[in-house]
């Protein structure tokens, strides 16, 4: 089911009166669990409205790792002691976790890339001259599996590491892993930070719940007004790259920058918004990344719940920056390909990736990389010549690798990046539009950077108030006039 559809117009307000409906018994047991029910089957309809038959997958995702954290609990009880340091580790435990780590990065494996692998594997073949007939599985690829899959797998790292203890309620467990506003396309939770308020009394906040409206309106505008206006140019101008003059690409590229960007974090900030209407706090995934000044700053702003997942479960394991020089460079790369890998079966990836790997290695070498980590131009309203030029040098270079991670094949990439230079005229073509409504975003997160003025204005006198209710009116004419009901979010092909 789709954010931006009619069905999830109607979906959304049905569940939630039912779920606080059953408010009234919070004060007993069955209340809560009456509620964590309602989000369980909830959110199956909402998976299984896509495809119901792959909701066999995240059933049985589900119990493998229910089962298994119960058995690493039950090991390390058994053979290490209560007082034992939390890095002790138990074999039978370690056993438990690959059982988790092989059934669901071996599913996601199969699903979404056993016919890369074929592929690659004819097309090797091929250029030595060997000539092989092998026909692809054609693997449907379910949507989500990317993201609730890393979802379970921290419950079962965190619980081996002790870091965690296992729920034995299977219902409170598969609401965790299936909760519908972040399960197909993030944020990726933590177990420990979201399993907990399953588990406990949720009372309804109005302030709480206007704000998830207003988020949830701010993210449909950023899909459907900039997002989905953004991706006609971008469309036609990397399929018909090769009529274009060499800035009409540029743009285009630009285009497809604020692209991902709105879609992407438009659909975090609906999964946050409608979280919230049911009393439950999700990450926060975005944090203006093109006001990053470089591209270590980048990544802590961009797709925060999966560059954290990796940081935490496959960087530091790795021994992370503290290994020495050229092991820290060995441990970027990894994290950065796999990252890149992550997001499909495409060399694109592999090579957006190793860009960003390789945008990132000076910064490492010269430990630069934690050079800026506040908030940019804090307590100002203006950023330094400085800070402007490192903000335009990363949104340029960010730029350029999303021409990977948008084109079909390298060739089609490296197609589109040596046009660059072709007929430097005027522009053969301009969305006025996408232009005007990328402009009034920027200026409108820039002017949330500070709080003081932001929260000031909310709160303001009468007039101000009504300023306020016809915005938000304006927004949802805007998002009910340019809506497409068969608008995909990007993000729900990894």
């Amino acid at each position: 089911m789709l954010f931006n559809s009619l069905e999830f117009l109607l979906f959304l307000p049905t569940v939630f009166a039912a779920y606080w409906i059953l408010n009234r018994w919070t004060d007993r047991p069955r209340g809560l669990q009456a509620q964590n029910f309602l989000l369980l089957v909830s959110s199956y309809v909402f998976y299984g409205w896509w495809d119901w038959r792959f909701l066999s997958l995240i059933a049985f995702s589900t119990l493998v790792d229910y089962a298994v954290g119960i058995q690493i609990a039950k090991a390390n009880a058994r053979e290490i002691p209560a007082d034992a340091d939390e890095s002790a580790r138990s074999r039978t435990a370690k056993r438990w976790l690959w059982v988790s780590l092989a059934v669901n990065l071996g599913l996601l494996g199969y699903f979404k890339y056993a016919n890369f692998f074929i592929e690659s594997w004819v097309k090797a073949w091929e250029s030595l001259g060997v000539s092989m007939h092998v026909s692809t599985l054609h693997i449907v690829l379910p949507v989500g599996i990317s993201f609730y899959t890393f979802q379970t797998l921290s419950y079962s790292i965190d619980i081996y590491r002790r870091k965690l203890n296992p729920t034995r309620n299977l219902i409170d467990f598969a609401a965790f892993v299936s909760f519908f506003p972040q399960l197909v396309a993030g944020p990726i939770e933590r177990a420990s930070a979201l399993l907990p308020q399953i588990q406990r009394r949720r009372q309804f906040d109005a302030e709480v719940a206007s704000s998830g409206l207003r988020l949830i309106l701010w993210g449909l505008f950023k899909k459907v007004v900039i997002a989905d206006t953004c991706a006609i140019f971008v469309n036609d101008v990397f399929d018909h790259h090769h009529e274009y003059s060499g800035p009409t690409l540029i743009l285009g590229a630009v285009y497809f920058a604020f692209q991902i960007y709105g879609d992407f974090s438009g659909y975090s900030d609906i999964a946050i918004g409608t979280a919230r209407l049911f009393g439950i706090t999700l990450m926060t995934n975005f944090r203006t990344p093109y006001f990053a000044r470089d591209i270590a700053e980048f990544w802590r702003r961009w797709h925060i719940s999966l560059s954290t997942w990796f940081r935490d479960y496959l960087y530091i394991p790795l021994g992370g920056s503290r290994v020495g020089k050229w092991k820290a460079v060995r441990n970027t790369f990894v994290i950065f390909l796999v990252s890149g890998f992550w997001h499909g079966a495409n060399w694109t990836f592999v090579v957006w990736g190793l860009i960003h790997a390789l945008l990132f290695l000076p910064l490492l070498l010269m430990n630069r990389n934690l050079r800026n980590t506040g908030e940019i131009a804090d307590g100002r309203w203006l950023p330094s010549l400085r800070e402007l030029g490192g903000m335009a040098w990363t949104f340029s270079i960010v730029t350029l690798a999303w021409v990977f991670f948008r084109a079909e094949n390298l060739n089609h990439a490296l197609e589109f990046i040596t046009h660059f230079g072709n007929r430097p005229g005027s522009l053969d073509k301009l969305s006025k539009t996408g232009a005007f409504w990328v402009t009034l975003m920027l200026c409108l997160e820039w002017g949330a950077r500070v709080p003081t003025a932001w929260n000031r204005w909310r709160s303001s006198s009468v007039p101000m108030t009504a300023a306020r209710w016809l915005i938000y009116a304006l927004g949802v004419w805007l998002v009910m006039k340019n809506i497409q009901s068969q608008a995909e979010f990007i993000y729900f092909q990894f």
